[in-house]
């Protein structure tokens, strides 16, 4: 029944078609331990971008765009790739002869070859792996789904089982005598199959070819179409774990897809539910909505705190090789390697992130440790970029949206300006309205105009200061406002004090409220910028001064000040 709160109308969509997972598949376990487990180490990661990722390409690769992705990914450290299916084209089974007569794959990667059930296509794959000396798994697959078996195969069960057991019969006579070959089968859309029927058309296999802890078998179920919530999959993974012969002698992969948009949950929870072994996709291009993400599962398990055993400290060199192998963008919300996934344009986001990095900064000097080595807990940053080879640079970016913080981050990362807080909120008004006046993002050099437009220029200055002698506590000023001078010499006072009683004598009345010093950039060339907070016939504001001299900034920010608050009186008159 629903509440009374929820204002929601039926839609107009013929939802009454489709049938719920569980009217569909049963799945015969009640006492489910994978939500009390922990993943504390990383599975084995399989990539498949060179079959499966390949053949979902529009423009599937060319052997130099295999080559080049090949060496990426072992460049990474992966241990077993899946290279091709070389008995369906001319260019995987040309790829795969690559491998067997170079030494584009180091001895310790295994290489994994595709082929589906059938006695030709299963001699075309052995042909195609013939003097490989690397480990080499052979991968064969059948639907064992009952839409699959029934509508597509035309078989009942038993005729599907004999189907398959006749393909692993002939993967065995044909390199079951081979000491580097070992074997793989996916019972496919296995999250669609009936657990009974996987789990004996799987025990069946591993007796076929002998499953043992020195040769283990591979048996890989996958989410071929997504179908169910992850937690379904979870419990279909956990069964046939607990449920499986030779359960020592078998490799447990999963193979999930994303056609629910829940690929990289369904993966983590089969992980806690007894797999070993995960196939996907970097970045997770694949047919339809794509394979799951295996380097998003990697760097979940690295912001975890468990090593992914992969190396991404170079994310954005493998993106652009990733691109251009498969002729497909990384879309700029990608987790972890997308251009706006370190970015943050809300004003509240960007406070929380500056306010986090001088927290760091803080607490790595106290240390005495290096800012890459301590413990990471920057606000709104799951994980350091710079771990994956990113700069700070694009973490905060402006635009109408943004507040005081990222500005002013912006100005201290850039230029090396640190600003009071109230100075902070009374740039960002300026910056916000030049922001929503063209629509954009502001960068630095831009937030840098404004500050200068808003606090240093005086395109028409009222007042002028035409000398400042300091001689120990001695301070000479001589001022011009108008047509008039006046000179003033103080036994005792400071710089700032000086002019402002000056000004005053001069009948422009300035209280400076609150002065600021800091620096422009950094280094022994940088300018001294001075900021006060000066109150003027009620009203209050802020100016700014720069010069080389500390003194000479000083006394420029309190010049600026008296010329704001004369333009102000002239208006107001």
């Amino acid at each position: 029944m629903t509440a009374s709160w929820n204002r929601q109308s039926p839609s107009t969509m013929p939802s009454h078609r489709y049938t719920d997972i569980f009217s569909r598949v049963g799945v015969p376990l009640t006492d489910r331990r994978w939500p009390d487990a922990r993943i504390t180490e990383a599975p084995l990661w399989v990539p498949v971008d060179l079959r499966d990722g390949n053949q979902a390409l529009a423009e599937p690769m060319d052997p130099e765009r295999k080559r080049r992705f090949f060496e990426l990914m072992v460049r990474m450290g992966y241990k077993e790739i899946e290279v091709g299916y070389p008995s369906a084209s001319q260019t995987d089974f040309d790829f795969v002869r690559l491998i067997a007569e170079s030494a584009i794959a180091p001895d310790d990667v295994t290489i994994v070859v595709f082929t589906a059930a059938r006695r030709d296509l299963i001699e075309r794959t052995v042909a195609a792996i013939d003097g490989i000396t690397n480990p080499v798994v052979i991968h064969v697959y059948t639907a064992t789904a009952p839409a699959w078996r029934e509508t597509v195969l035309g078989h009942d069960r038993a005729a599907l089982t004999e189907l398959i057991l006749s393909g692993g019969r002939d993967i065995l006579e044909l390199a079951g005598h081979l000491p580097n070959v070992r074997f793989q089968f996916s019972p496919e859309v296995f999250n669609l199959t009936e657990p009974d029927y996987a789990l004996e058309v799987c025990d069946a296999m591993t007796e076929l070819w002998d499953a043992r802890p020195d040769r283990p078998v591979i048996l890989n179920l996958p989410a071929t179409v997504e179908a169910a919530t992850p937690n379904v999959y979870a419990d279909q993974i956990e069964y046939m774990h607990r449920n499986l012969a030779r359960r020592d002698g078998v490799i447990l992969s999963v193979h999930p897809h994303n056609d629910r948009g829940t690929g990289i949950a369904c993966a983590e929870l089969a992980v806690l539910a007894g797999a070993q072994r995960v196939e996907g996709c970097i970045f997770g291009n694949g047919e339809r909505t794509g394979n799951v993400d295996i380097a998003t599962l990697a760097l979940n398990l690295h912001a975890q705190g468990v090593d992914p055993m992969i190396d991404f400290s170079d994310i954005d060199e493998i993106r652009r090789t990733v691109e251009y192998c498969n002729r497909i963008e990384v879309h700029p919300r990608h987790p972890y390697v997308g251009d706006l996934v370190h970015t943050a344009f809300s004003g509240t986001y960007q406070d929380a992130i500056r306010k986090g990095f001088a927290e760091h900064r803080r607490r790595a000097a106290a240390l005495g440790m290096p800012e890459s080595d301590i413990d990471w807990r920057v606000p709104y940053l799951p994980i350091d970029p710079a771990d994956i080879g990113r700069s700070y640079d694009a973490v905060i970016r402006v635009n109408s949206q943004s507040g005081k913080g990222g500005i002013a981050y912006l100005l201290e990362t850039d230029y090396g300006i640190e600003l009071p807080r109230r100075a902070q909120i009374d740039l960002a008004r300026h910056v916000q309205r030049r922001s929503e006046a063209s629509g954009a993002e502001v960068s630095a050099d831009q937030i840098w105009d404004v500050f200068r437009d808003a606090y240093l220029s005086d395109p028409a200055p009222r007042v002028t200061l035409e000398r400042l002698d300091i001689d120990g506590s001695r301070v000479a000023v001589a001022l011009r406002s108008g047509g008039s001078a006046v000179t003033r010499t103080f036994a005792d006072a400071g710089p700032v004090e000086a002019i402002v009683a000056t000004l005053a004598e001069a009948g422009i009345d300035i209280d400076v409220t609150e002065l600021h010093q800091t620096s422009v950039r950094a280094g022994s060339s940088s300018d001294a910028l001075t900021m006060i907070e000066y109150r003027s016939n009620g009203a209050t504001g802020w100016a700014a001064g720069m010069d080389r001299s500390v003194f000479a900034a000083s006394a420029a920010a309190v010049l600026a000040a008296a010329n704001r608050a004369a333009v102000r009186e002239e208006v107001d008159a």
